[in-house]
């Protein structure tokens, strides 16, 4: 009989050694060996080859471009952030945090297809689970079939006799290959595991699902070799403390990578958020205006939506002023901080200053930069800045006010939501016929006539 021997796997990349190294050659991490056990007779190669049939070499210009097939799914937003749904023969990986909605999100899709034979394999759950939540979001299907497995050749066995239009695997960490002696989950399964996977679906053309776990970092667990194999990277993530969750594409070989989806987690499962601006927004009476918040218009991929920016500062109690922030970066504040103290002349060095986008949401839109100082300034001075007023504008060191890309598009928005005045920078809308908006546009070139168009 042969014997089993051991060997070093990289968890970044998936490469394989003798012995342990401090670090990868190959991709360059440290601290990133473990040993798995191995079979002699087996190899991690298997199943990376997509077809004996030898591929001819082709020129540029006879290469024909068809348009792929596209499976629709029954959410708008997943069809957005996947380009406009799943492409036959595609492999997508969807992954986050544990509990975020991985499986409700992918359940609650497949429960409203009813034109098409799906297969969920469920490695984590059993089917009365699968079937509890069903029930809890309102959905059932007979074209869907459950198989509760983590044998990679039972689910293979499983998928010849089904002959599904679309496969889930939930989740490919808990899938195990005979063929090899380590643990689900290591480096050399998940990759063997992946690999056969996308075989599969490039030969019959099927789209599969894969829902992965991260790790503590935040990145997908497993093998960095894992999103290389995939064609297409989903992040689904959010906060377990706000009900909403974002869905982004970190890769995706059919579409763009710049948009986001946005859900709601309710009771009866995930519902879609069409317009982020109704919970990005307080929705107060004029009334009860408050010093310290703005309302800037941010950018993800061609969706342009109104957010509320809040500040708030005071004086500090101890000796060393408090810089606290959530939702945006903390370093460029301190920056538009130090332009608000040398340019316009405002005395910020022993303030607390805690700034927060609200909703929950991360954004690194430069737009921001003048929502930001506004809102810093506006609780200052403790004076609110008149409803119904937005701006979007980039802030440079020298206290200018910098143009923004797509600018149209975010007047637009903010006319469709009611907003009266928006401030601009001057020259953004160069060309351009201002009177087909019915909004108000203030163009400012410098930091302070902003304030004075503000606060004057």
């Amino acid at each position: 009989m042969a014997k089993s021997k051991t060997a070093w796997f990289c968890t970044e990349c998936g490469a394989e050694y003798p012995k342990w190294q401090g670090r990868c050659s190959a991709c360059g991490a440290w601290n990133s060996m473990v040993e798995e056990k191995i079979d002699a007779k087996s190899t991690v190669k298997s199943g990376r080859r997509l077809s004996t049939n030898k591929p001819q070499p082709q020129r540029v210009s006879e290469i024909e471009i068809v348009d792929e097939p596209r499976i629709k799914m029954p959410s708008q937003e997943l069809n957005r952030v996947l380009g406009g749904g799943l492409v036959a023969g595609s492999l997508v990986l969807i992954g986050g945090e544990p509990g975020i909605g991985k499986s409700t999100l992918v359940l609650q899709n497949i429960l409203s297809i009813r034109s098409k034979r799906i297969l969920y394999v469920s490695g984590e759950e059993s089917a009365a689970q699968l079937k509890m939540r069903a029930d809890r979001i309102g959905r059932t299907c007979d074209n869907v079939l459950i198989v509760c497995d983590t044998s990679l050749e039972n689910i293979m066995e499983h998928i010849a006799d089904t002959n599904p239009e679309l496969v889930i695997i939930d989740s490919i960490q808990t899938i195990a290959s005979d063929d090899i002696e380590s643990s689900a989950g290591s480096v050399s399964q998940v990759r063997e595991c992946s690999a056969r996977l996308l075989k599969y679906a490039k030969e019959s053309g099927v789209p599969v699902l894969l829902i992965g776990h991260i790790n503590k970092e935040g990145s997908i667990a497993g093998p960095k070799v894992l999103e290389h194999i995939v064609d297409a990277v989903l992040q689904f993530e959010g906060d377990h403390h706000y009900m909403y969750r974002i869905l982004r594409a970190i890769k995706n070989r059919f579409g763009s990578t710049s948009e986001l989806g946005i859900y709601e987690m309710c009771q009866r499962g995930l519902r879609e958020v069409s317009n982020p601006s109704e919970m990005l927004l307080n929705h107060n009476s004029e009334s009860e205006e408050l010093s310290g918040m703005a309302i800037g218009i941010t950018l993800e991929g061609l969706r342009p939506f109104l957010i509320e920016v809040q500040a708030l500062v005071s004086t500090a109690a101890y000796g060393t002023p408090q810089r606290s922030v959530t939702g945006f970066d903390a370093k460029r504040m301190n920056m538009l901080l130090a332009v608000l103290e040398k340019r316009v002349g405002f005395k910020l060095a022993q303030k607390d200053v805690f700034l927060n986008i609200a909703g929950g949401l991360k954004v690194n839109d430069t737009a921001l930069d003048l929502p930001v100082i506004c809102s810093i300034l506006s609780s200052n001075v403790d004076m609110a800045i008149p409803h119904g007023t937005c701006m979007a504008g980039e802030v440079g060191l020298s206290g200018e006010i910098r143009q923004v890309t797509r600018m149209e598009q975010r007047i637009s928005e903010a006319e469709k939501l009611g907003m009266d005045t928006i401030i601009i920078p001057r020259y953004n809308l160069k060309g351009v016929d201002l009177t087909k908006f019915r909004i108000k546009i203030v163009e400012v070139s410098k930091v302070e006539e902003a304030f004075r168009a503000l606060f004057s």
